[in-house]
């Protein structure tokens, strides 16, 4: 479910397949003629997600994700929590151009409607697979990066035409099972330039940092 004449409009020209649609806006038509039901902002209210709601509501099908290509950068996310962070995130890699993004089953579920009000429509772009993400590393032959407080600069790191970019859990990080699988050399940071006091970035800020940076290498 998803709200807004934005979102839903991105969704209706996508591989989603529409369920129905609903407008308090008379004049709110789609493009491939899909029905509208037009209802009153009484009834839109009753079941929006919000306590404003934004005139329009579609509920869409659920895809079936395509199977990962791994000929360009792919993200995985190590059990993210946070749906605004999801959200970010898909738009993110929407923004730089990265096709598959993989999350662990721990990770927050990416059609969650607070997640998917954050992708601002991103999501009609990205293929999300849900993996086991020890399994994944093991059979994939890509050259896998993690992103650690402590890892080496990301800036002064020689970064491959293609990989995969592991991002962990807002408050542990890259759990352990991972860790295991990536290299000491493979460990990536963001450097650090001002007051020591602040502990960390957050998840989905770091993601826009390194995936700058691996864009920005490809010269």
């Amino acid at each position: 479910m998803v709200e807004g004449k934005k979102v839903v409009s991105e969704l209706l020209n996508s591989k989603f397949k529409s369920h129905s649609i609903y407008s308090t806006d008379p004049e709110f038509k789609t493009k491939n003629k899909e029905e509208v039901h037009y209802i009153s902002e009484k009834d839109l209210t009753r079941i929006s997600s919000h306590k404003s709601p934004n005139k329009i509501l579609g509920i869409f099908e659920i895809p079936v994700p395509a199977a990962i290509d791994y000929s360009d950068w792919v993200i995985v996310l190590d059990a993210i929590q946070d749906p605004g962070n999801l959200g970010t995130i898909i738009r993110l890699c929407d923004w730089f151009g990265i096709a598959h993004l993989v999350c662990s089953p721990d990770t927050v579920d990416c059609y969650n409607h607070k997640v998917l009000q954050a992708t601002m429509g991103s999501i009609a772009r990205v293929n999300i697979v849900y993996a086991d993400i020890a399994v994944l590393l093991e059979e994939n032959k890509n050259l896998a990066f993690g992103t650690y407080m402590n890892g080496k600069s990301v800036y002064s790191a020689n970064l491959p035409e293609k990989g995969l970019l592991i991002l962990g859990n807002e408050g542990k990080g890259i759990s352990e099972k991972v860790g295991l699988r990536i290299d000491k050399e493979n460990r990536l940071g963001i450097p650090q330039y001002g007051n020591k006091i602040t502990e960390s970035l957050n998840v989905a800020t770091a993601t826009a940092i390194f995936l700058s940076e691996i864009r920005r290498t490809e010269g």
